[in-house]
């Protein structure tokens, strides 16, 4: 598979009876720019497979065009900063995508959907407080404990987590929502309403561990994010530069370091 779709990534791989070094493949997470008629419309993050199928696929949902017909052409370029598609629609279909112009509604499976262009997502963060690492101990606590707290995931089976824990793995507090992005926001939210220092202890989230997720974690100052889901290599970059430690693919049985340290 391409080196732009996969990535192998080193890891230490911890379990109770042992620790070893090996490494994981890991999705690459591409910023992927629509651009109508040399005019930026959105950016999303996804893969580099099958880009003119999602071309389509999106304009098409997003009911931009009134048909595949209207789409003239599509055109792929490879940057340092993403992927750029270049799509030529029909004037019918442009004028109306002008008039009714505006940021891309935030949804479920996008967090950057807001910005325009690709250099937009590439402003610099500040670096994450510096703290003593988080205890395996208390990673795993916060694992086998989480669902416990899932108050509404228990009715519904679907919605996702993100919870702030203590240095001792202890849940201070959770918020969900079906969105996973949805949920961090919340869980932000509600910390600078109460004033919450998250440097201390750990932010853990039930879902992937994506470059979006990353960057909200550093944005609200923790130190340490562990994800039950595995990240990906974008995400991982973007941890290093900010010093955000990341735990992920952490389950009961074994915790996969990728940034940072733990004790």
């Amino acid at each position: 598979m391409s080196d732009f779709v996969m990535t192998r990534w080193p890891v230490e791989r911890f379990t109770e009876e042992s620790a070893e070094t090996t490494t994981l493949a890991i999705a690459e997470e591409t910023p992927i720019s629509f651009v109508y008629n040399s005019v930026p419309y959105a950016v999303m993050m996804g893969t580099l497979q099958d880009l003119e199928d999602y071309a389509y696929g999106f304009s098409i949902t997003e009911r931009l065009v009134s048909n595949a017909a209207s789409i003239r052409a599509v055109r792929t370029e490879i940057g340092e900063d993403g992927v750029t598609l270049s799509l030529d629609i029909a004037g019918e279909d442009f004028r109306r995508l002008l008039q009714s112009r505006r940021a891309m509604t935030g949804r479920t499976g996008c967090g950057v959907c807001g910005s325009e262009d690709l250099k937009s997502l590439h402003t610099a963060l500040p670096p994450v407080p510096t703290m003593p690492p988080v205890a395996l101990s208390a990673i795993r606590h916060a694992v086998n404990t989480l669902a416990n707290y899932q108050t509404l995931n228990a009715q519904v089976h679907m919605v996702h987590g993100a919870a702030w824990c203590g240095a001792d793995g202890s849940l201070h507090m959770i918020r969900e929502d079906v969105g996973r992005h949805n949920a961090l926001d919340k869980l932000i939210g509600a910390g600078l309403r109460q004033n919450v220092c998250f440097a201390e202890g750990f932010c853990l989230i039930t879902s992937r561990c994506s470059f979006e997720m990353v960057q909200k974690a550093i944005l609200a100052g923790f130190s340490t994010l562990v994800a039950i889901s595995a990240p990906t290599t974008r995400a991982l970059r973007l941890a290093q530069e900010a010093g955000l430690t990341i735990v992920a693919l952490a389950r009961r049985s074994s915790q996969h370091l990728f940034t940072g340290s733990v004790s």
